[in-house]
């Protein structure tokens, strides 16, 4: 019996490495058809799934529970498992350069314990050429097999969009590829199996790495093509988002928007793919570009709340503001990579210690890695000043006598309101009791 048929029997079972945005719905989705371990090294994270709690939100406590995955952080499970998913983050550092020890540490696990006729492939975004040249000795060095004879390899990038209730691994279409035409066939059978719109067949490795890649850095030049407009027309004194409006009634106009760009995808891919391309000698015009654009926009931002607190005759030093998010985008928990974090560093620059209120970010992610403790909005009170920077849609349905609320109530004084996706503009940028801002 072959091994896609031993997986449907559940003889023996699929593991997931790395349980995050991705890899814990991609094990929820194979439990509906498969045997699953779900394997992670982070024991906390691990004991919040066997406990049927879902940190990420992208499932829900109740389908983790019901999911029959085996969640574990004992690597020495994933021995029983013949075809294997990696499914870790891929970061930069911070000079920019792929980070790439999370997918070269899950590999060495993995490795330990990869045996005689398994499968191994990768989601995590790299860019073309890790698999094979990085991944795949990697792999043969900790399991003492040889690639190709004792065990085969595939990478079929990741596209879940995390917070996207729309969009979700079921209905978007999966591109696969395999180390040889058997294991690309064997790769798109099983992943057929969750992916409901089916599967696109790679040609090669190397071409599914980089469509991967390029996906989110299309995005990034487009959003920055947007910001530097915001920044153009913020000197002329014009309402980009206004200017966006009228320009989208041509049917072919793209419909970004500007933005705060960051996250664990398209805040990062583009360096994948602009590092490698280096190495090659090949710089980057566009792509980079359009990096150091998005990279600039929280200090835009506090460039133009300073400008308003100046006008409203505010004291900027010691000033009570409160930015109101800190995930990297809305309605998810998640704290990577956030943009909104160089915020909260550029108002430190003028002795502003901002209160951080985000009801919908991971509390304990956010001290583990900034330091920063999240308050209630309990705590959003007498404000000179408030920056909603984050389009949660529990911000988005404040109205306007909460948002009065949060500031000082001396009706001399102007409230200064920095609206970064205009998600209040309709109720406040009329308002002359307010000085309102948006990107």
């Amino acid at each position: 019996m072959n091994l896609y048929e031993d997986l449907k029997q559940k003889n023996v079972p699929l593991a997931v490495v790395g349980l995050g945005y991705v890899g814990m719905p991609l094990a929820v989705a194979f439990a509906k058809k498969l045997n699953v371990i779900g394997f992670d090294v982070n024991e906390h994270k691990i004991a919040k799934y066997q406990a049927g709690i879902d940190p990420t939100n992208e499932v829900g406590d109740q389908a983790v529970k019901d999911s029959g995955v085996r969640f574990t952080s004992d690597p020495r499970q994933l021995e029983q498992a013949k075809f294997h998913i990696i499914a870790v983050p891929t970061p930069v550092n911070a000079d920019h350069t792929p980070d790439l020890r999370p997918v070269i540490g899950a590999s060495r696990t993995l490795g330990q314990y990869l045996t005689k006729g398994s499968y191994v492939v990768y989601e995590s975004t790299v860019f073309p050429g890790v698999t094979e040249d990085i991944c795949i000795p990697i792999l043969e060095e900790e399991s003492g097999l040889k690639f190709g004879q004792d065990f085969k390899v595939g990478y079929s990038p990741e596209r879940i969009n995390p917070g996207d209730k729309v969009h979700r691994l079921e209905n978007i279409t999966k591109i696969v590829s395999g180390s040889d035409v058997e294991a690309l066939e064997l790769i798109a059978k099983v992943y057929e199996l969750v992916v409901e719109v089916g599967v696109h067949r790679a040609p090669t490795i190397q071409v599914a790495e980089a469509a991967k890649v390029i996906e989110n850095s299309q995005r990034d030049v487009n959003i920055a093509f947007m910001n530097e407009l915001a920044m153009i027309f913020n000197r002329m004194n014009i309402d980009t988002r206004a200017v966006l409006e009228a320009a989208g009634t041509k049917w072919n106009f793209l419909p970004f928007t500007p933005g705060l760009v960051g996250g664990h995808c398209i805040g990062v891919d583009p360096y994948y793919l602009t590092y490698r391309a280096e190495q090659l000698g090949y710089h980057s015009e566009i792509i980079l570009s359009g990096r150091r654009i998005n990279d600039q926009m929280g200090h835009f931002v506090v460039d133009n709340l300073i400008k308003l607190m100046i006008q409203a005759d505010l004291k900027i030093k010691s000033a009570k503001v409160a930015i109101l998010g800190f995930t990297f985008k809305a309605d998810v928990p998640d704290v990577r990579n956030t943009k909104v974090l160089d915020i909260y560093k550029e108002m430190q620059k003028y002795g502003i210690d901002p209160l951080v209120v985000d009801p919908i970010a991971d509390a304990d992610d956010a001290k583990l890695a900034y330091d920063i403790e999240l308050s209630p909005m309990a705590e959003v009170k007498e404000c000179q000043a408030i920056i909603l920077a984050v389009s949660h849609q529990v911000f988005k349905d404040l109205d306007k006598n909460k948002i009065d609320g949060f500031f000082s109530q001396d009706d001399r004084v102007k409230k200064v309101l920095i609206d970064v996706s205009g998600i209040q503009g309709d109720k406040l940028m009329d308002d002359p009791s307010y000085l309102y801002w948006r990107l």
